[in-house]
């Protein structure tokens, strides 16, 4: 059933209704009023009768025969329109309408009531005139006939006929206008019909109606389907990726595994084999090991990093990040020599464990890649404020004492699986900082050592969110770091 014809009989039911509730509480109304105006009118011509008769009372049953037929006559004419019984010395007097046949009268009726006579509805008063007046019986009736219902039935024919005509009318007038006021619904529902995400990347055109509910309605299912897309590329963007974390686990962990392999043989088929060959199997096996649990760990954290969704980012402060890193560096690498500078109270807006991997790879490639000649690992790590208040930023820098890193090849550094011939890492560490930077909107450089001395610089540029926009999300670049599409973040340089 269409929305207008539900809104029309739904108004063709509830007009009826509420007109027979207003027309019931007129009849109340209605009928207060006119019984009051009844109850007033009899007793203005009680006090008329009442005078007359008391006159008459005065000379009825004297030798006046003049005056008492007189102050009778005067007494009648008084009653007008109502009734009245005067019990007088010489009989009863009655004159106007009177209730036939006479029901028992009240014994005192100082206020109109209603008594019953062959099905009619009459109103009477009673009161005590003349000598009556020290007595306690009643010697002057009044009687009015009570029209109250009749008028109401009136009334109550006029309220049923308002209902039963409201009910067409109400319906047609409202089916008419709901029919014009959903005409954009209408519209809407049929440029919808046609959309299926699942077959179809049309999308909904709105052009605004000026009727709030259709435009919500619209600007709705506009945010679904866009929902429906985003979801559809993250599902795709999360199967790219579980295919390239098997295809690349299973390339590069063959090769260590076959190693491994290989050793386990020889300790198998070889019992006794010389202690010191033993040593050194055990040892290439130890490396292997180590190798292929570094590559796992990598590649599942270059996996995190292309699935990571925007709410798992918050209000960082990047000080206790860089705290943290340099603790779980010197607990590790017990032979390391940190030195740090650090300008707290840097907020970023960031993924913690993203950044904190970032910064923790730093550290062990300078650990590992940037020792001195005497074979110290000494590292320097600052965190400064740009002070642009126009782009504000955060940097990074970790200085190392190594052999350096020659121009040409400090682009190469970032990418997978990049390793010299003698370094124990898994060749990703430096690929998953640079994702961590991208993703965080910001750009890494390697450069020469400032002072002159052998050594390289990672510089890392990040920018500050302040402190009343904390809670801003930003929208996070397309992310296929695993499958080794992307475009760094970084810049070389071979400045001093």
């Amino acid at each position: 059933m269409r929305l207008s014809t539900r809104i029309a009989l739904a108004v063709g039911v509830s007009v009826p209704l509420l007109v027979l509730a207003s027309g019931w509480l007129l009849l109340r109304l209605v009928g207060d009023d006119l019984r009051a105006h009844q109850n007033s009118q009899l007793r203005a011509r009680a006090t008329v009768v009442a005078k007359n008769a008391k006159a008459f009372l005065d000379v009825a049953g004297t030798d006046r025969p003049v005056m008492e037929q007189t102050r009778q006559r005067r007494l009648v004419n008084s009653a007008r329109d109502v009734g009245i019984r005067l019990t007088a010395p010489g009989g009863t007097i009655s004159a106007g309408p009177q209730p036939d046949p006479l029901p028992s009268l009240p014994r005192t009726a100082p206020k109109p009531v209603t008594v019953t006579s062959d099905d009619t509805d009459w109103l009477v008063l009673s009161l005590r005139v003349g000598a009556a007046k020290e007595g306690t019986t009643p010697n002057l009736w009044l009687f009015s006939p009570d029209t109250t219902e009749e008028e109401l039935a009136l009334v109550r024919q006029r309220v049923v006929f308002g209902a039963l005509v409201a009910a067409p009318l109400a319906g047609a007038t409202t089916w008419a206008l709901a029919a014009r006021a959903v005409r954009p619904l209408r519209r809407l529902q049929r440029r919808t019909s046609g959309l299926d995400p699942r077959t179809s990347a049309v999308r909904l055109e709105h052009t605004p109606t000026r009727v709030g509910e259709v435009d919500d309605l619209a600007y709705t299912l506009q945010t679904v389907l866009a929902r429906y897309d985003e979801q559809v590329e993250r599902t795709g963007e999360a199967l790219a990726t579980a295919r390239a974390f098997a295809a690349t686990a299973s390339h590069e962990l063959r090769t260590p595994l076959m190693s491994m392999r290989t050793n386990i043989d020889i300790l198998a088929d070889h019992p006794d084999l010389d202690p010191v060959d033993r040593a050194e199997v055990l040892d290439d096996l130890g490396r292997e090991h180590t190798r292929l649990l570094g590559l796992l760990v990598m590649l599942r954290a270059l996996a995190q990093g292309d699935l990571v969704e925007a709410d798992a980012f918050t209000s960082l402060d990047l000080t206790e990040v860089l705290d943290a890193s340099v603790s779980g560096l010197r607990r590790t690498h017990p032979d390391a020599e940190v030195s740090v500078r650090t300008t707290p109270g840097l907020l970023v807006h960031g993924w913690e464990e993203g950044l904190r991997s970032a910064v923790d790879n730093l550290l062990t490639n300078a650990w590992t890649h940037g020792r001195a000649t005497d074979g110290t690992a000494h590292i320097e790590v600052t965190l400064r404020h740009t002070g642009d208040p126009r782009q504000p930023l955060a940097v990074l820098t970790v200085d190392d004492h190594g052999p350096g890193i020659p121009p040409e090849r400090r682009e190469e550094v970032f990418q997978r699986f990049r390793r010299g011939p003698d370094s124990p890492g898994s060749g990703l560490g430096l690929t998953l900082v640079a994702q961590q930077i991208a993703l965080h909107r910001g750009r890494i450089t390697v450069l020469d050592r400032p002072d002159g001395r052998p050594g390289t610089r990672f510089e890392v540029r990040l920018p500050v969110t302040g402190v009343r926009d904390v809670e801003s999300t930003l929208p996070l670049l397309r992310r296929d770091w695993l499958t080794g599409r992307h475009p760094l973040p970084t810049r070389s340089d071979t400045r001093a």
